[in-house]
């Protein structure tokens, strides 16, 4: 049985993969980025969590990271679209089913990458909190 972090990594993964670029899960990036742009959601790290006694629960606040890249000469208004499409994603249920106390994305700080013969890649990290709470820090 999966623990309640990889459960709520799997349903914001399975909301990822519902947009029109392709989704990976802790992959590398591959040669060719597709047309409609490309994200890959890595697992990154449950902070500290805050505890409370009775009945015992620990509080956690997961940082995930989606890596959000696009190529090609609409690189901008790619990048602008793939964004949004995420923040409406995120949007339609911040509980992700119930799984989350709450779901929010941080503001993306895009960058432009050059590619040697090919179109420049436009990409960003975006941060996501994941707000949830366990009775095992460990399930």
């Amino acid at each position: 049985m999966p623990s309640i972090r990889e459960t709520i990594l799997a349903a914001l993964h399975a909301r990822l993969s519902a947009l029109p670029a392709s989704a990976l899960r802790d992959d590398v990036l591959p040669e060719r980025v597709p047309d409609a742009g490309l994200l890959i959601l890595r697992d990154g790290e449950p902070e500290e969590p805050e505890v409370t006694l009775s009945p015992l629960a620990y509080h956690y606040q997961h940082r995930a990271e989606i890596e959000a890249v696009v190529q090609g000469p609409d690189r901008d208004v790619l990048f602008d679209t793939l964004t949004a499409s995420i923040s409406t994603a995120l949007a339609a249920d911040r509980t992700l089913g119930g799984l989350c106390d709450w779901v929010e994305a941080e503001a993306p700080q895009p960058v432009d990458l050059p590619v040697q013969g090919a179109a420049s890649l436009k990409a960003a990290v975006i941060q996501v909190v994941l707000h949830y709470s366990t009775a095992d820090p460990l399930s």
